[in-house]
């Protein structure tokens, strides 16, 4: 089954050379959605405005790939200071819900201009 590549002006623009998300059969895969805006500001402020605004890139790109973050497996979430940690746990449940949650990977890691990054691979199958 070939794969197809998703790009959508209802999140941030790509920071390079690749798509918002690649649909490969039942399963989609979404980069890296940082805090910036469709026109590409970037989202400064708090770590929970940041947050907010990865998350809502995050939604927009599944969205566009025909998908929910309902139909997450796996989230990664990588943090600039690992101490938004808690403050994460808090928002995270905003955005991703139900009784079968994604497993789920946090990382600290050198995050350069904003303060955090968050991937994940959805599946639409039955």
């Amino acid at each position: 089954m070939p794969k197809r590549a998703i790009i959508t002006d209802k999140a941030a623009p790509a920071g390079g050379p690749y798509s918002h998300a690649v649909i490969a059969g039942d399963t989609i895969y979404l980069a890296g959605a940082i805090p910036a805006l469709p026109d590409g500001t970037r989202v400064t402020g708090s770590f929970a405005d940041q947050a907010h605004a990865a998350f809502k890139n995050l939604a927009a790109t599944a969205e566009a790939a025909g998908a929910s973050l309902d139909d997450a497996v796996r989230i990664g979430v990588y943090l600039r200071d690992f101490a938004d940690f808690p403050e994460l746990n808090k928002i995270y449940p905003e955005y991703i819900k139900g009784d079968n949650l994604p497993v789920r990977t946090t990382l600290p890691v050198a995050l350069v201009g904003f303060d955090i990054e968050i991937d994940a691979v959805l599946y639409t199958g039955a």
